[in-house]
Formats: C-alpha cells, sequence, structure tokens
C-alpha cells in the first residue's frame, strides 16, 4: 500500500524521505542512491524550489557536482528518473527528466591499475599511521593487503565477521555480497599469515560492546565504510599518486580490478587457456553475468592487446588454445 504524500507545505527532503521509507519497507537497500537523492532534495530546498520537479531543476543539481565529466551528470539524472516517476502519482505536473538528458550513464570507466610499487608504498603508508602501536595501523595494513590479494569488495572485507575468517583451512567465507549470494574465498598462504597476525592483535582489543566484526577501529568497534575511504584518501594524498585510468583519483575498487588483471596477465604469461579459467574468476569474484568479468580484456591496454592476439587467431583459423 502506498504511503500519502502530504501536499500542503511538503519540503523535497521530506518528499524524498517518504519514498526512501516506502521502498526500504518493500527490500530495496538504496543506500548509496538513497544518499545521493537526499542530496537533491537539499539542493532543491536549498534554492527554495517550489512544485513539483522540472527538467531544469534536475539539470541545475545535475550540473551542481564539482565533477566536469558528462557521466557524473548522467548517474545523477538516473537517481532522479524513480523518485520522479513515484512523485508524478502525487503530482501530475512533475516531469520525469529524460533518460538522456546529460548523456549515456553506462559508460564503464577504466580503473587505476597499481604498480607493485604503489601496492608496497600502499601497506607501508598504512602500517606507518598513527597512533604508533594502536590496532589502526595493523587494521589498514591488513584491510588494503587483504583487498589487494582477493579482489574483494570493501564492502565485502568490511563486513566480515571473526566467524568468517578460517585462519587454520586459509580461507573466507563472503556471506553478505552485493548479490546476497555467500562464496567460500581461499586465501595464499602468506595472506593466511598475515590474518593470522590481525586476528591475534585484535584478540587484544576490548571493546565497550561486543563486537564480531573481524576488522576494527581504535575502540574496537566494527569499522565503517566511510571511514576507511577518509583514511584511504589521507594515504592517496600523502603518497601523491596521479589517476591512470579515466577516474578523477586512484580508488580502493581500484585494488579489485588490478587483482583480477594482474590473474590474467599472469596466466597469459603463463601459457594457460584464459577462458577455462574466467568461469572460475568470475565465481571467485562474485559475478553474477561471466560478461562482467570479460570486461577486463578490453579495461587496460595490456589486456586489450591479449583480446586483439585472440581475434587475430581465431580470424585467421589458428587458435589452438
Amino acid at each position: 500500500m502506498k504511503r500519502a504524500v502530504k501536499k500542503t507545505s511538503a519540503t523535497m527532503v521530506s518528499l524524498v524521505e517518504t519514498c526512501l521509507a516506502e521502498r526500504r519497507s518493500l527490500g530495496f537497500d538504496l543506500g548509496i542512491s538513497g544518499q545521493v537523492l537526499m542530496n537533491f532534495a537539499r539542493f532543491a530546498d536549498t534554492t527554495e524550489h517550489r512544485g513539483p520537479i522540472t527538467e531544469s531543476l534536475a539539470l541545475a543539481w545535475a550540473h551542481s557536482t564539482p565533477s566536469e565529466r558528462a557521466i557524473t551528470w548522467a548517474r545523477r539524472i538516473e537517481v532522479i528518473r524513480p523518485f520522479a516517476k513515484y512523485l508524478k502519482q502525487f503530482y501530475p505536473d512533475t516531469v520525469v527528466p529524460r533518460r538522456d538528458l546529460c548523456g549515456r550513464a553506462h559508460r564503464r570507466l577504466a580503473p587505476h591499475i597499481y604498480t607493485e610499487r604503489e601496492l608496497d608504498e600502499l601497506l607501508t603508508a598504512s602500517a606507518a599511521m598513527l597512533p604508533a602501536g594502536s590496532i589502526r595501523p595493523l587494521t589498514y595494513e591488513t584491510l588494503f593487503g587483504l583487498i589487494a590479494a582477493t579482489g574483494l569488495r570493501i564492502s565485502e572485507a568490511i563486513n566480515l565477521s571473526r566467524d568468517d575468517v578460517n585462519i587454520a583451512g586459509g580461507t573466507l567465507i563472503v556471506r553478505k555480497t552485493k548479490f546476497h549470494k555467500s562464496r567460500l574465498i581461499p586465501l595464499h598462504p602468506t595472506v593466511t599469515l598475515a590474518m593470522k597476525r590481525y586476528a591475534v592483535r585484535r584478540a587484544l582489543v576490548i571493546a565497550a560492546e561486543p563486537c564480531h566484526s573481524f576488522f576494527v577501529n581504535l575502540d574496537g568497534r566494527k569499522l565503517h565504510t566511510r571511514t576507511v575511504h577518509w583514511a584511504f584518501g589521507r594515504l592517496r594524498e600523502q603518497l601523491g599518486w596521479i589517476a591512470r585510468g579515466d577516474h578523477a583519483l586512484p580508488r580502493i575498487h581500484d585494488l579489485r580490478h588490478t587483482f583480477v588483471c594482474r590473474r590474467i596477465l599472469k596466466w597469459h604469461q603463463e601459457g594457460v587457456n584464459v577462458d577455462n579459467r574466467m568461469m572460475a574468476l568470475s565465481t571467485y569474484l562474485g559475478h553474477v553475468k561471466p560478461s562482467d568479468t570479460y570486461w577486463y580484456l578490453t579495461a587496460v591496454p595490456d589486456l586489450m592487446e591479449i583480446a586483439s592476439e585472440k581475434f587475430a587467431r581465431l580470424a585467421e583459423g589458428v587458435d589452438h588454445e
């Protein structure tokens, strides 16, 4: 049953809150999109916009971001559209912004592929974080090292519980995945050793309330994504990295991209049939569609060259892999 929307003096913030509450009651997460939509609502109220959504309002908000990339503006428009459709039930004059108002919203952007040196710099800088001697430096060193070595999503790593980490067996169970599926992750012995080292130290951190999260902050409580991104941003600034992909800055998620690209390159260098391994890699990464894994063959120049060579051999009828 749809909630009634008050039409008298309703602020855009209150309208968004009602919409989000209704959709979340139906099981939608709306974590990031909800935050972006609230940003739109605050923008509309701050500019003293009154009445239904207009195309000019949507366009003004889309361009209010510091980013000068059209794809960023297009993705903002994409977030507004479901909300505008929702409001149109109660405000017939509401305009649903055209999908192509700011261009395409779903072009995949080339990632920043970290070099071996950059990965070493990240772990070294993490280990040197303050306060010295606290759990914090080891937390970030182990967390970023785990993501780089396994390709886990940041949310998957942060959501690991102590029971999910099997040190003796050298495996992880990822339960709260992007697509609500669990999977088993085997670890390299060096990663298992790092996780064991952290687990021993983590056991000495006593929180005010019991915490079952594997990775914790200074107070022994679960890490929050926003805090991790903030810490990574400080390290990135300290290291002075310059982005080599399409994103403005290197990101934590690029550690996952780097893991995949390095894995595929290594298989190619070893003469392994990459196609035979891609399904296993897709499962390891938690991809629902194998095409999401095959995308990496066009993500960076080195892999694009491999794909081009393979196509050429196939076209000539000499591909015997």
